[in-house]
């Protein structure tokens, strides 16, 4: 049992990272936060069945794919940029209970899975990827949770209002709670692209926006971050962060000034 305060708030948990465990089978409050994420996820895809001429039984079978794909993903892309401790420790590469999935490695599985999967059903790539992205950002938002249970994810040291108080190496600090600034951010883009697909204006603009908005905020937030992936002296998820909010703010920028065209030309 571990506690952790919000002294600023007034707020204190008494928390453990196992959820239940019986006769020693245990379920984590982590995997419980992805499964979460997933059926609510799913629920809201339900809903939408038909849109953008998709399916929900199209949906249910790429979630069967795309659901395991971006774990291994996200799962091989935080061993690679961790790589000297996981050639020593190569059984810890399966040990996903205590944390180390990297969204951006989900993404790039995803994005592949979609891609092949599209071409298989003769779907359109952007059609799909507008379809499932607001609930992408829910489910970070959600699964964000998870790195609070298993106190990870957070930031250096501060003072301000929002602090949260560890005990680090028997060591009480108050560091950023960097996994709450992303799961407020992200809820915040999931119900901005959730009120825009009803009035998409082109297939891409909800999957264009998200990497735009994501990026901007990733790359502040990693600042705080004591645990960034690293290569050599570069934060590799800021680098792609801010790579992905300058090249689809580029992208959003020329769709917005040809619609404007478009419409006046109408």
């Amino acid at each position: 049992m571990k506690t952790i305060n919000f002294e600023g708030l007034g707020i204190s948990f008494n928390i453990n990272n196992v959820f239940f465990n019986i006769n020693g089978f245990k379920i984590y409050w982590y995997a419980l936060f992805i499964v979460i994420s997933i059926l609510i996820s799913l629920l809201f895809c339900k809903r939408d069945s038909g849109k953008y001429h998709i399916s929900f039984d199209d949906i249910l079978e790429l979630y069967l794919f795309i659901l395991p794909i971006s774990i291994i993903f996200a799962r091989l892309y935080y061993v690679l940029f961790n790589l000297n401790y996981y050639l020593i420790n190569p059984l810890e590469i399966l040990n996903i209970r205590n944390g180390g999935l990297a969204i951006y490695g989900a993404i790039i599985g995803g994005i592949i899975t979609i891609i092949i999967f599209c071409k298989k059903k003769c779907l359109k790539i952007l059609d799909i990827l507008d379809y499932l992205i607001p609930y992408l950002a829910l489910g970070q938002s959600i699964g964000r949770l998870g790195n609070f249970v298993n106190e990870e994810a957070y930031g250096t040291e501060t003072t301000n209002i929002f602090r949260m108080g560890i005990f680090k190496s028997g060591t009480y600090i108050q560091v950023h709670p960097t996994f709450l600034y992303e799961s407020i951010c992200t809820f915040i883009i999931f119900v901005i692209l959730f009120k825009k697909k009803e009035k998409r204006k082109y297939p891409g603009q909800l999957t264009f926006l998200y990497f735009f908005l994501y990026g901007i905020i990733r790359a502040i937030i990693e600042n705080f971050r004591t645990d960034s992936l690293m290569f050599k002296t570069i934060r590799v998820s800021q680098l792609l962060s801010i790579f992905s909010s300058i090249i689809f703010g580029i992208i959003l920028y020329k769709k917005y000034k040809q619609n404007k065209k478009t419409d006046i030309n109408n």
